[in-house]
């Protein structure tokens, strides 16, 4: 499974609808699930995002498909940002001539 991070930023939709925030989230577990990813972690943040969530996909289309779901409902925005564990990244440092 591959790791990301996902920085998301409420829209001005997103905030008006911000009690239904823990709702949406719960829906989109159940599509992650659905589509074979695995919601990991969600965390709602004081600072410059709002939500930080961590997730495994099977593949980078999987995880593209889901953020661009995601998106589409318009109340977010993300950045996205591929993580390494502490063992892929030995491998990668490994490589390294």
């Amino acid at each position: 499974m591959i790791r990301y991070v996902v920085l998301l930023n409420f829209t001005d939709q997103g905030i008006r609808n911000v009690k239904q925030s823990v709702e949406r989230a719960k829906a989109f577990k159940a599509v992650a699930d659905r589509m074979g990813a695995h919601l990991k972690d969600i965390y709602w943040t004081q600072g410059p995002y709002d939500v930080v969530l961590t997730m495994e996909v099977p593949n980078e289309e999987t995880c593209m498909s889901l953020l661009l779901s995601l998106g589409s409902l318009g109340n977010v925005r993300s950045q996205t940002l591929r993580a390494f564990s502490i063992e892929e990244m030995g491998r990668i440092l490994a490589k390294m001539p």
